[in-house]
């Protein structure tokens, strides 16, 4: 007997996909895209809901399921540290003071990821509140060309960093879920 979980997804139109294109709630093939600014939120949209599916279905052991020593990486680690560099880069614009990490010093956001309901509970509204805060500090500058923050940071910069840095954690996040229960995908 192994401790490697079998292959599976739920998919049946494409076996490697995570979802057929019918239950894919990232494909809109109603909305029309248009203009760089309307691009680089829906690819940022669409990757949080990647993440959120890669989640979905887990309790809170396989969430904050390692994946191998030495790392610390988790999904539920990936979800509170997505919610900390939300705040970040709020912080990069912000005047005054920055707000202090969520979760501590260092690595807090991974290393404090235990297998707790409350902590995943936690984890999930801290990210949800941290977008939409950022999201809407990110709206009062509609010129992606602008420059903001105590050191001059183009707008366009943090939304491209944003969706870069969501993007290369739901790559990490398709091997964890693989790792927890064989499901893969997209």
């Amino acid at each position: 007997m192994s401790d490697i979980p079998e292959r599976w997804t739920q998919a049946s139109v494409y076996p490697d996909m995570w979802a057929d294109p019918d239950d894919d709630p990232r494909d809109s093939a109603e909305a029309v895209v248009e203009g760089e600014l309307a691009t680089l939120q829906d690819y940022l949209t669409n990757y949080r809901l990647t993440l959120r599916m890669k989640c979905e279905g887990l309790n809170p052991e396989q969430l904050a399921r390692r994946s191998v020593p030495p790392s610390t990486m988790s999904l539920l680690g990936l979800v509170r540290h997505l919610a900390e560099v939300e705040r970040d880069w709020r912080n990069w614009i912000a005047p005054g003071d920055p707000e202090p990490k969520l979760y501590g010093a260092g690595d807090g956001d991974f290393e404090g990821a235990a297998a707790e309901q409350a902590l995943v509970d936690g984890a999930f509204a801290d990210l949800v509140r941290e977008q939409a805060e950022t999201d809407a500090a990110l709206a009062e500058h509609p010129d992606l060309g602008a420059r903001v923050g105590r050191e001059d940071t183009v707008i366009r910069e943090l939304l491209v960093h944003r969706v870069e840095e969501y993007a290369r954690h739901c790559g990490h996040a398709d091997l964890l879920r693989e790792c927890i229960d064989g499901r893969v995908g997209q």
